[in-house]
C-alpha cells in the first residue's frame, strides 16, 4: 500500500501544512481511500500524482472542521467530472446530516452512488467496520472534546511462498495450474493426481497494515487498535512541554505518539497534525518534536504535504520507503 499526506496541519492550513487529509492507494487495484477531508483537499489532490476519479471510500474520523470541510467540495467536483462510479463514507453518526444540509442548501446534486455508513457501534464493539476479499478495517473510539475514531486497514493473510522447486519434483507440469496452487487451492491434473497447494506453500505471509489516529489524548485503546501494526500515523499536536495544553484540550504531544507506537509494537510511526506554533523559525519547532518522540520511539519520521511512503508487512522491522 501506498501512503501520501494531503495535509499535515492542525486547526488552520499554514503556508506549508495543510489540514488533515491522508490518502491510501491500495495494492494491485487501481483505488484509493481517503482518511479525513479538510478544507482544500481538492486542491491537495491536483497538486499530488493521484486521480480523484480513483476515490473509493472515505474515513472520517470525528466532525471537527480541520477534517471535513473539504468534503463537500471534493464530493461535489467528483460528481462534475462525471468519473465516479460510487463513494462509501464512513464516520460520526453526524456525518450524514452534515452533508445532507450542505448539499441540499447549496443545491449541488451528486450524480454518482454516495452512501454513509456510522461506525460507533462496530467501534464500540470491536467488529469489522469494512470488509472484502483483500482487507478489513476496524475502527476504536477514541479521547476528544468530540466523538472520534482511530481506524485501522489491514490486508489479509496471504498464502506462502509456492515451492516451485518442490513442484518439479512431483513432475507438475508448469502453466497456469502454477496459479492455482500458489493461492493454496486443490487442483487435479490430467493425469488424475489431486494436488493440495497449500502442500507447497510456506507459512501464510502477513498482510500489510497501517493505523490512523487522530484527534485524542493518550489512550489505550489507540494502542490495542494499533498492535503490531507497519505504520502508525498518529497525531503531535503539542510539544512535550505543553502537555498540559495537551491534556485540557484532548490531543496528543509527540511523546504520547511515541509511547502509543513504543507500546503498540509498530514497525514505524509518523507524526502528524502539528500544531502551527511549530513553525519553521519559531523558539520550537516540528523538529523539537520529532526529536522528542525519537527519544522513546527511534522510527519515527516526521509528515509533511506530499510526503509518499511505500508500506509492506514486516515481521516487526519497518518496511517503509519515503519517497
Amino acid at each position: 500500500m501506498q501512503v501520501t499526506f494531503l495535509g499535515t496541519s492542525s486547526g488552520v492550513p499554514t503556508r506549508a501544512r495543510n489540514v488533515s487529509a491522508v490518502a491510501v492507494r491500495l495494492a494491485q487495484r487501481s483505488e484509493l481511500w481517503l482518511f479525513d477531508c479538510g478544507e482544500g483537499t481538492q486542491h491537495q489532490f491536483l497538486r499530488s500524482d493521484l486521480r480523484l476519479s480513483q476515490l473509493r471510500r472515505i474515513f472520517i474520523t470525528h466532525m471537527h472542521g480541520d477534517h471535513v470541510f473539504g468534503l463537500p467540495g471534493l464530493l461535489a467536483s467528483l460528481g462534475l467530472s462525471g468519473s465516479s462510479g460510487g463513494v462509501d463514507l464512513y464516520g460520526p453518526d453526524p456525518l450524514a446530516s452534515y452533508l445532507e444540509g450542505v448539499l441540499r442548501t447549496s443545491s449541488t446534486r451528486i450524480g454518482y452512488p454516495l452512501e454513509v455508513h456510522q461506525v460507533r457501534n462496530a467501534a464500540e464493539a470491536d467488529r469489522i467496520v469494512f470488509e472484502d476479499n483483500d482487507l478489513t478495517v476496524r475502527a476504536t473510539p477514541l479521547h476528544h472534546r468530540v466523538p472520534a475514531y482511530a481506524y485501522r486497514i489491514e490486508e489479509k493473510p496471504k498464502p506462502g511462498r509456492f515451492d516451485i522447486n518442490k513442484a518439479r519434483e512431483m513432475a507438475i507440469p508448469p502453466g497456469p495450474v502454477y496459479a492455482s496452487l500458489k493461492r493454496g487451492e486443490t487442483v487435479t491434473l490430467e493425469d488424475g493426481r489431486l494436488i493440495d497447494g497449500r502442500a507447497l506453500c510456506g507459512p501464510e505471509r502477513a498482510g500489510t497494515s497501517i493505523v490512523y489516529c487522530t484527534d485524542t489524548v493518550f489512550c489505550e485503546a489507540a494502542v490495542t487498535l494499533a498492535k503490531g501494526a507497519d505504520l502508525l500515523i498518529h497525531e503531535s499536536t503539542f510539544s512535550h512541554a505543553e502537555a498540559d495544553m495537551a491534556f485540557q484540550r484532548q490531543h496528543s504531544t509527540s511523546t504520547m505518539a511515541a509511547q502509543t507506537a513504543a507500546e503498540a509494537g509498530v514497525s514505524q510511526l509518523v507524526l502528524t497534525h502539528l500544531s502551527p506554533r511549530y513553525a519553521p523559525g519559531n523558539a520550537v519547532t516540528a523538529d523539537d518534536l520529532l526529536a522528542e518522540a525519537r527519544a522513546i520511539f527511534p522510527n519515527t519520521i516526521l509528515a509533511k504535504d506530499f510526503l509518499c511512503l511505500d508500506v509492506t508487512a514486516s515481521p516487526k522491522t519497518s518496511c517503509c520507503n519515503s519517497s
